[in-house]
């Protein structure tokens, strides 16, 4: 079987016609680790009139050093400030305060003394201190949070500042995923004998897809049985934006899902990948439907979910990229071990603002080593062109910290 280059793959994944971005509208509250379908832009300055970063005085800053200076009153914060001062004048004012007209300074409590309805300047301050110019934070129209982004605490913040009710988030596609093999036992069942395999798969890359932003129907686990998986297809595809199954797509007598996809109406897009691990990869498509036969091997299905499903729900969800890819150096020798596209499991550390590789605690074998992707997991990309690396060698890692 020949297989695609892994540029070529991708080349053909990026030119998927994938379903436009679809919208809804939620409540702020209901908004973190959405997807954000539009631009926030700011429809007025931050602040929107010179303000008072502490508790103090506001003054003229040329009284400074004609003290001592009337104090005419408080200032509370929230309140609507109209006195305008006149030289010689201050007025006691408090962190977030607008600051009275005819001031330019605010000096601190703790920078005078007062006396008599006065204050006495014990140490002065520059022209300026204290105060929040207009437009500090933002001015209006500037973009503040670009669509595409995942909403966490401090876009939420943003948010709530410009005082947004409703947010216009992407959609969360549907992914449905199964896996299949007479081997397997999912949670909770009891195994019949030590040669069966507790299901992993369909739970991994469930909480894989949930992390990248989709919604996941998780349908549990099929047998070799041709009858079962094409139906367990058929339903998935009647409810899913995504089909993942997991087996069935190698060479062995009991892989039955790579001959059951074509039977589904669904066109294949390609199969077979010059990639370790994942080379028995299947992508096809049905319409504005997308099927996905991973392997069976926990390492394998998961490294091809990140590589083939994660940039399908991107595109979904209108984002640009479905993680994200940095240079580092190795940080030791590293023995390729085939002549394909392979995605190592290492460790990604930065040490003076440079990202380094390590191999510490990552064990070789075979494609069913999950436990290399804990920790401070990465996966270091070496082309089919590659040979044995020296350390200090730059190579590309995708990092696995944050879809």
């Amino acid at each position: 079987m020949k297989l695609l280059s892994y540029e070529t793959s991708q080349n053909m994944l990026d030119l998927l016609n994938v379903n436009i971005l679809r919208v809804e509208n939620v409540p702020l509250s209901a908004s973190l680790g959405r997807i954000l379908a539009c631009d926030i832009v700011a429809k007025h300055n931050d602040p929107q009139f010179p303000t008072a970063s502490m508790d103090g005085y506001a003054v003229k800053h040329a009284d400074l050093e004609a003290s001592p200076i009337k104090i005419l009153g408080f200032n509370p914060a929230g309140s609507d400030e109209t006195r305008v001062l006149q030289a010689g004048e201050c007025i006691k004012t408090f962190t977030g305060s607008k600051m009275p007209e005819g001031s330019d300074t605010l000096i601190q409590i703790e920078n005078v003394t007062v006396e008599n309805g006065t204050i006495i300047i014990d140490t002065p301050v520059a022209h300026g201190s204290s105060v929040r110019e207009i437009g500090e934070g933002y001015k209006a129209g500037d973009v503040l949070i670009q669509k595409g982004i995942k909403i966490g605490f401090a876009q939420i913040g943003v948010m709530a500042g410009l005082n947004t009710v409703m947010v216009q988030v992407a959609l969360r596609p549907r992914v449905a995923v199964l896996a299949t093999g007479s081997e397997i036992v999912d949670l909770g069942q009891e195994s019949q004998n030590a040669a069966q395999i507790r299901s992993s798969n369909n739970y991994t890359l469930g909480a894989l897809f949930e992390l990248a932003g989709a919604e996941v129907l998780q349908l549990g686990t099929v047998g070799d049985d041709k009858t079962a998986i094409m139906k367990t297809f058929q339903n998935a595809l009647e409810s899913a934006d995504i089909v993942v199954s997991t087996g069935g797509v190698s060479v062995g007598d009991y892989d039955f899902v790579k001959d059951i996809v074509p039977r589904l109406g669904a066109e294949v897009v390609f199969k077979g990948v010059a990639i370790k691990p994942a080379k028995h990869i299947l992508v096809a498509q049905r319409k504005n439907k997308f099927i996905l036969a991973l392997p069976g091997f926990a390492y394998s299905s998961t490294v091809s979910a990140i590589l083939y499903a994660l940039p399908l729900i991107a595109k979904m969800l209108g984002r640009q990229s479905a993680y994200k890819t940095v240079a580092a150096k190795l940080g030791e020798d590293f023995k390729k071990r085939s002549k394909l596209t392979e995605f190592t499991a290492c460790n990604a550390v930065v040490e003076d603002g440079e990202y380094y590789v390590n191999f510490k605690d990552k064990k070789v074998g075979s494609s069913a080593i999950l436990t290399n992707m804990l920790g401070n997991s990465a996966l270091m990309v070496t082309g089919e062109e590659d040979g044995d690396l020296a350390a200090g060698t730059f190579v590309n890692v995708i990092l696995l910290e944050n879809f």
